[in-house]
This record gives structure tokens, sequence and C-alpha cells, in this order.
């Protein structure tokens, strides 16, 4: 006979106890172990030796030599979304979908849905945290109140199960979201750790037996993480985040990991007050409304996916009056910035250890390649000598802790996106075989000392920046 067990369950990763404890030893959370209470049936003894359990059948194995198709998928209409998930819905696939709130998960589901049901496609949205009238309203808001989307507000798994079971199979369903979903197989609270696997476990179930693309919407913590234990997203197929900031217009959607698709793939689209809008040049929407003459500024050809992307970079140094000079980095990695000031202080005889360095990707835009230190090196000596860099070149590269500067992959790819938006020069680490666009003119470092060099040639000797050309001259 079955006996209860209580066990303590971490909210955050999933680790499991068998007592209480203030802090996680697996992720170092305080306050998110959790008494659940499950039942469990005799362990003693070996799995095949346990009296009723019946033995295992005896399946074929086979080659990695036959026939490989590709995955049957189902556009959903939008672009974006698309390029995302690698061109379209795989059928049988699950997504975790996470973003923080207000961001425009809702929007952007609700738009796919509607794209998909004006082709023919049966799907369905089941809302675990709106009313099905909050739906229609943000339905009517965007002008899809007349799409064939079945709508319905319901968090037990087993009766979404069956009712998705009746007629036609969906081509698309959308949980909104995973955390308020619960199965009558876990004696826990809803959201709490046992609950959300089991309630996706199922959902992955009735996806891959009937061939319905689901869609599961996951909150966020804090530090942007999707809530829930990380076994979740081993569980499904596709991992995306949709990314952006309340005070900017456009969101991306990022995938983070994908089993029928490019992972590190974006999509970019504008929030505007009809819903959001694809941006089929997002290298436009980034560098507008930069100032080509303003020191500190500089632009970055990077790789996102397979889309090549030109940001803006913003580097603001002053100097500090502080013992410990501040910096503060929006859109890339701290880490990396130390990095790169310890290399120009090493190797290109710049001078920052009394000056407050801020740095800044424009719009936005989180950056993680390396092949941003040539641009943030760039932009970093532009505003300590109060030279304005050129406004028609671009930079990427990345730098060694020798101060070598070291060549990136699709250097081609980011020349011809930085002609096609107008630009005619670029600075680059030298590369065997890639030689570009002949109409760019490219110019390749070896060191950062050549960088600091080729900037401090144009540098003012007066105006506003002369504070800052002292110690420049003085490195």
């Amino acid at each position: 006979m079955a006996k209860i067990q209580q066990t303590f369950v971490c909210q955050s990763c999933g680790a499991v106890y068998n007592r209480w404890r203030g802090r996680c030893e697996a992720c170092n959370g305080w306050n998110t172990i959790v008494e659940e209470t499950g039942a469990s049936g005799p362990q003693a003894g070996p799995v095949a030796t346990r009296p009723g359990r019946a033995r295992g059948r005896v399946f074929s194995l086979e080659g990695l030599t036959g026939e490989a198709r590709e995955a049957p998928r189902v556009p959903s209409g939008i672009g974006e979304l698309d390029r995302v998930t690698g061109g379209g819905f795989v059928r049988g696939s699950v997504i975790l979908l996470g973003g923080d709130p207000g961001i425009g998960k809702s929007t952007l589901l609700m738009q796919a849905t509607a794209a998909m049901a004006r082709t023919g496609e049966r799907v369905v949205y089941i809302s675990g945290e709106e009313a099905v009238g909050q739906v229609r309203l943000r339905a009517e808001r965007l002008g899809l109140s007349g799409m064939p989307v079945e709508l319905a507000a319901e968090t037990n798994v087993e009766d979404i199960v069956e009712t998705l079971s009746q007629g036609r199979p969906p081509a698309l369903a959308i949980i909104d979201s995973i955390q308020t979903m619960w199965t009558e197989t876990v004696e826990s609270a809803p959201g709490t750790v046992t609950q959300v696997r089991g309630s996706a476990q199922s959902l992955i179930r009735f996806a891959k037996t009937t061939g319905t693309a689901v869609i599961l919407v996951g909150h966020v913590t804090k530090d942007g993480q999707i809530a829930g234990p990380r076994v979740v997203e081993h569980m499904v197929d596709a991992v995306a985040s949709f990314e952006g900031d309340q005070g900017h217009h456009f969101r991306i959607l990022r995938a983070v990991k994908n089993r029928f698709g490019p992972t590190d793939e974006i999509g970019v689209f504008e929030m505007t007050d009809g819903g959001l809008k694809e941006v089929p040049n997002p290298s436009a929407l980034f560098l507008a409304g930069r100032d080509h003459a303003a020191p500190g500024t500089a632009v970055f050809a990077g790789i996102e996916g397979t889309r090549p992307l030109l940001v803006e970079i913003q580097a603001l140094v002053a100097p500090s009056s502080l013992g410990m000079p501040r910096r503060a980095v929006v859109g890339w990695d701290p880490n990396r910035l130390s990095m790169v000031l310890a290399v120009l202080e090493a190797h290109g005889g710049i001078r920052l250890g009394s000056h407050d360095v801020y740095l800044n990707v424009a719009g936005g835009l989180r950056i993680t390649e390396p092949a941003a230190d040539l641009a943030v090196a760039a932009a970093l000596v532009s505003s300590l000598s109060g030279a304005a860099l050129p406004p028609e070149t671009v930079y990427f590269g990345e730098i060694g802790l020798s101060g070598a500067v070291r060549p990136v992959a699709q250097g081609p790819a980011r020349l011809k996106e930085a002609l096609k938006l107008g630009f005619a020069r670029a600075v680059m680490p030298q590369a065997r075989g890639e030689t570009g666009d002949g109409a760019l003119a490219t110019e390749a470092l070896r060191h950062i000392a050549d960088l600091v060099a080729g900037i401090a040639s144009g540098a003012p000797r007066k105006g506003r920046s002369n504070r800052n050309r002292d110690h420049y001259e003085e490195a």
C-alpha cells in the first residue's frame, strides 16, 4: 500500500530535500524550498524483481544510415516568428515561451493564432490567468475579434487534454500559462515544481500523440530566467525568450533552444497601438537618430543567429572623485568590459583607473558575442580622447588578453550588411580568405595599439574634452 511521503522541493531549480532548509544548496536561492506531499510505493529491491511489475518489451534498434526527412511544419503567418522557430511550427512540438510581465507575450500569441486561423487551421487558446472576456477585449483592441480562434479559461490539465482531443486535432494550442495549470495525479498546489512538471508532461504527451504544436507560456523570475524547474526546459523542444524594455518600442524574440532549427536566432518586432509589427530591417531601427558627431559612439557589425545586425555602442568616460570608480554596463557583459579596460591599460597605454566608465547598447539590445570587443574599445577611446569616430565606419573584432585583435566568424556577412546601409569603411581584424565586398574599404588591425593610434590622430586638442585629453596624452 502506498504511503504518504513528505518532501521539500526548491521552486527555483527543482532540487529535493528530506527536510526544510532556508537556502537551496543547488541554486543558492533563499526561501525557495516548499514542502510538497506525494504518494510513494515500496522502494525495496531492484526494479525488475519487484512483485507485480511486468517485464518490458524488446524493441528493434536501427543504424545511422537511412532516409532522413525534414519535419513537417505549419507556418504561423508571422515572418519573424517563423524565422525564430526555423520556418514554422513543427507538428507535435512543444515550445516554452518566457518573458517579463506586460512585455507582449499574449499579444504576440494572439496575433499568431489569428494568422493561423485565417488559413483554415484549428487553433485553440487556453487561458489560465484571464477570463474569456479579457481575451476577447485584447483581440478587439488588435482588430482580430472576427478570427475563428477557439477560446477557453481552464486550468485542469485533464479537462484541457480531453477537450482538445474532441474532433479534429488543433494545429496549434496555446497554454497561458504553465504555472497556473494543475493535474489530478499530483497532490500539490498549482505553481509548485511538481505540478509544473506533471502538467507539462501531460501536455507534451498529448502533443506527441496528436501532432498538435503546443506553446507553453512561462513566467520569469527577477533575474530574467524562466520560473520553475530547469527540467521543463529539457522536456520541451524549443525555448524562446521575449525580451524588451518598457522604455523602448521594440521587442526581440530570441531562440535559446531549438531542436528543429537554429539557436540564438532573433526576431524583431515593434510595439504599436495596433499590436506587434514585424521589423524586416532591424539595423535601420537601431541606428535611427544616432549623433554622428558625438565622441564615444561606435557602430558594431554583429551577428544574431543567422542575421547580420548593426547597432550603436555608446560609451562615456568621465573623471571620478570616488576611490573606486563606477563601471556601469547596459546590454553587454560587465566582465567583458572589465577585460577590455584592462587590455587598454596594459597594451594600449590608456589610463582609466581614475575614470567612471558607462557603456550602453543603444536601443536596449543585449549583445553576447565577443566580436563587439573592438567596437567597445573604439567607443571608450573615443570618449576619453574626445575624438568622434568616422560616422561611415563599422567595427567588429575580438580582443585577446595580449592585445591582439582576433578574427571572428561571418565577416563577409557583416560587411555586406554595412554596405547595404550606406557604410563605406570597416575596421576589422585580419582574416584569411575574407576580403568582403570590394565596394567597402577595410582596415585590418593586428593589435589594440593600432586602434588607439588611429583614434589619437584625430583627437581634438581644444574644446570641452580637454580634461580627458590631458589624461589621454599622459598615457
